[in-house]
């Protein structure tokens, strides 16, 4: 369910070149044939034994466009295509995530509505923070003015998917001189468990606790991380900018959070995981096409797991959590 595809217009707005310099060009170059490829897609699914996918627009998406007006049509675009392209093309087989323009929260709204009501979107994928205005301003899902958009997903009892992307270009200084950390390898893991750990402070689950947020790769490092952060935040108790949680961090991320193998096939790390938010919170994903479906499924069905977890993981979970 961290399956990406694009569309023309996406392409046209999408920094290709950028991402091929830091990559690899061939990596590239095979990466975005795939994302407009459904029948390719389905022969990968079909050799790896994956009976169903949630497809979404890849990152950054919607969230990088700064002009609210073009968000908003890419938006409505991309879900009216992957309707059409993907899961009409395959019924049963392929679902989606819908693309919400949070530079206008109240459009992000009605199209989330519309993608779940009249096209069947599971739920919507938001590609990290939203570009306002220009490529280095940023707006978080903890902001204030996205209260028309939360509302709505409460209403509409879907998961939000918060997917990786990179830092803003202000922020990227740290990573001067190792431009392949930026990314995948490792800046979208520390910016997207960052933009978790403001949604847990913010209060937004006080206010919402039935809301559920996915998280890729195993937690984004959360797992790991979160106790030392849960005890120093108690020790700064009488400090500043701790946000306006009511609970510990860790039952945030117990009630509201769910989280998937995308991109991590370690067993170590699962296992980590599964100790930290149960078995029934984690379910299995690939990353395609920046992943191998073979290799994510081969690691799966080899890891040590009992048959009753593999079950859940592999697709009990995700049958549950959408009604498949």
């Amino acid at each position: 369910m961290e399956e990406h595809l694009s569309t023309p217009r996406n392409n046209e707005l999408w920094d290709a070149a950028g991402e091929a310099v830091r990559n690899g060009r061939a990596y590239m170059a095979d990466v975005e044939a795939k994302l407009v490829d459904a029948e390719q897609r389905i022969a990968l699914m079909d050799r790896s034994g994956i009976a169903t996918t949630i497809v979404s627009l890849t990152s950054p998406g919607v969230q990088g466009v700064s002009d609210s007006r073009q968000a908003v049509e890419l938006a409505r675009e991309s879900n009216d295509a992957a309707r059409r392209d993907f899961v009409d093309a395959y019924p049963g087989r392929l679902e989606f995530f819908a693309a919400v323009a949070l530079q206008d929260p109240q459009a992000a709204a009605d199209e989330l509505e519309r993608a779940v009501r009249e096209l069947g979107a599971k739920g919507a994928l938001v590609n990290g923070y939203t570009n306002i205005g220009d490529q280095d301003t940023g707006r978080y899902l903890d902001h204030p003015d996205n209260a028309p958009f939360w509302t709505k997903v409460a209403e509409l009892d879907v998961p939000v998917y918060l997917h990786p992307r990179e830092p803003l270009p202000s922020q990227r200084r740290l990573y001067e001189g190792y431009e392949s950390l930026v990314g995948s390898a490792w800046g979208f893991g520390h910016e997207t468990a960052t933009h978790a750990v403001r949604l847990m402070l913010s209060g937004l689950f006080d206010a919402r606790p039935d809301l559920k947020i996915i998280l890729g790769h195993l937690g984004e490092g959360l797992p790991f991380l979160l106790p030392r952060l849960e005890h120093r935040l108690y020790k700064q108790r009488e400090g500043i900018g701790l946000g306006a949680a009511q609970r510990r961090v860790s039952e945030y991320f117990n009630d509201n959070f769910l989280v998937t193998t995308s991109g991590h096939f370690h067993t170590r790390s699962l296992d980590n995981t599964i100790s930290a938010i149960g078995v029934d919170r984690v379910m299995f994903s690939v990353d395609y096409p920046y992943e191998s479906m073979n290799e994510a499924v081969d690691w799966f069905t080899t890891c040590p797991l009992s048959n009753n977890d593999r079950a859940k993981i592999g697709g009990d979970n995700a049958k549950r959590l959408f009604g498949l």
